[in-house]
């Protein structure tokens, strides 16, 4: 078994870092949130530290998920930072969705220190990392994508590496740009179905055995026409990784206009105050788009 770090237990870390202690590896865990971490330890053989260097030190791999970029360096880098606590020859694993540029700076930073780096940002929302389910997106060192597969294993049922450090997060926002024009896609014939007068549950049970199938649709449909919001992924969280979706894409020189205008959209889903809701609701947006003319 391995001695191994967590750092951020959020609604996707927590039960990622229970599937390493459910599988019998020795796990030390680091929250801002001292609380989430006691939380943690209820449910959860391990121990807590006050610090990510605390908790880093001794550990062969550090795992982190946490909120962004900013969050990331905080937790990585400094005296009270993970790289500040591992020893030479530790990896570190971010399973935190951000920028390829900030995954590059702190591969850099701990190539120095004789840490290995990879990021792996991981789809399949809350429920995915509980059931441990994730699908997990790898960039980094062949080498090092072998010595952590035993352990993203615990917490997944796909991982692949793409290619060199920044891969994972490229195909990350790959992944999100695909989704943003799917469930726009989805919100836009619900609604037609039924401003067209038809029973937009029976219209789903004909077309998702057809080619418009999808994951959206045929987990979302019900909730969305039942106007519950509260099923997944942030529209807070999901115009953050647009954001640096349609950033790169201003750099890599990309022409993304449907993403583009889907961001909008979430953004007046936020006006509505539905900046908590899961990404489905962008159906009501159209149901209020009057707000918006």
């Amino acid at each position: 078994m391995t001695t191994v770090a967590f750092l951020g237990l959020g609604v996707m870390g927590y039960p990622m870092a229970g599937h390493l202690a459910g599988a019998g590896h020795t796990v030390r865990v680091y929250n801002r949130t001292a609380s989430r971490a006691q939380q943690w330890l209820a449910d959860y053989p391990g121990e807590s530290f006050a610090t990510p260097a605390e908790a880093a030190r001794g550990a062969e791999v550090v795992f982190a998920c946490v909120g962004n970029d900013n969050d990331l360096r905080e937790v990585v880098a400094g005296e009270q930072g993970a790289f500040a606590g591992m020893d030479r020859g530790a990896l570190f694993v971010d399973h935190t969705t951000a920028s390829a540029d900030v995954a590059r700076e702190l591969a850099a930073a701990g190539a120095e220190k004789g840490i290995g780096f990879l990021d792996a940002p991981v789809s399949g929302g809350q429920a995915g990392a509980e059931k441990g389910a994730l699908t997990v997106m790898v960039g980094g060192a062949e080498t090092d994508f072998e010595r952590a597969r035993p352990l993203i294993d615990c917490f997944a049922r796909a991982a692949n590496l793409l290619g060199p450090v920044g891969s994972g997060q490229l195909c990350k926002m790959v992944n999100q740009v695909c989704i943003a024009g799917l469930v726009q896609g989805l919100a836009e014939g619900l609604h037609f179905a039924k401003a067209a007068g038809l029973d937009a549950e029976q219209v789903i049970e004909v077309i998702s055995k057809g080619a418009a199938q999808s994951w959206q649709m045929e987990n979302r449909y019900k909730t969305m026409l039942a106007g519950e919001y509260e099923h997944g992924f942030a529209v807070d969280w999901m115009r953050k990784d647009l954001s640096i979706v349609l950033d790169e894409a201003q750099r890599n020189g990309a022409l993304l206009p449907v993403t583009a205008l889907v961001d909008q959209f979430y953004s007046e889903v936020q006006a509505l105050g539905g900046g908590c809701w899961d990404t489905s609701s962008l159906l009501a947006r159209l149901t209020n788009v009057r707000s918006f003319d």
